[in-house]
């Protein structure tokens, strides 16, 4: 196989399309973020990283707080529009008939539409260059209960969750294992 090399760039992916709440339930403000992740099991870690031109950037600095709510497939067009306007001079929520519900932790609330919410304290804001990196203890997660089975556990199959690849969105596909199936042993019948 035959490869090029180029230069450093942000070819990671996929990475969740994600919609970020901030704000308060009266006021509140989304953006979409592509730049996040998970960084820690224990506690529950995670970041999100944010241009600072961008309005929502000092309501997080300011605030300590974020949802990360994850978006489906249906959701995409608001979540590219979330992406592309300014709460300096839109109500993304108003303009995408968003509703913002209060999260159980934080005063930063959650988007009634996403299957799956993670409210998020800020722990260290670092400024790398482009962007500030605000890492968070997630302090709790609100799922739609129509996504959880008969055992409690999230189906996120069923979500139709969306996906973010090098300035392109997809739709994530079927199932194609669990966390260690290629060395579970098989049960004996």
């Amino acid at each position: 196989m035959s490869k090029q090399f180029w230069k450093g760039s942000v070819l990671l992916a996929p990475v969740p399309a994600a919609l970020v709440s901030c704000g308060t339930v009266e006021k509140p403000n989304v953006l979409t973020v592509g730049w996040t992740g998970i960084v820690c099991t224990h506690p529950p870690m995670t970041y999100v990283s944010v241009r600072p031109e961008r309005f929502s950037h000092d309501i997080i600095k300011n605030s300590g707080e974020f949802v990360i709510n994850l978006t489906t497939s249906a959701m995409i067009k608001k979540t590219d529009f979330c992406g592309m306007k300014s709460g300096r001079n839109t109500d993304k929520f108003k303009a995408c008939g968003f509703y913002a519900v209060p999260s159980q932790k934080i005063s930063a609330p959650l988007i009634e539409e996403c299957p799956v919410s993670l409210e998020c304290k800020v722990t260290e804001a670092k400024n790398l260059g482009s962007h500030t990196m605000f890492l968070a203890e997630i302090v709790g997660i609100d799922v739609d209960e129509k996504y959880i089975d008969s055992k409690n556990k999230l189906n996120l199959q069923q979500c139709g969750l969306a996906a973010y690849s090098h300035g392109e969105y997809f739709a994530l596909g079927r199932k194609l294992g669990d966390f260690g199936f290629s060395v579970r042993k098989k049960k004996k019948k």
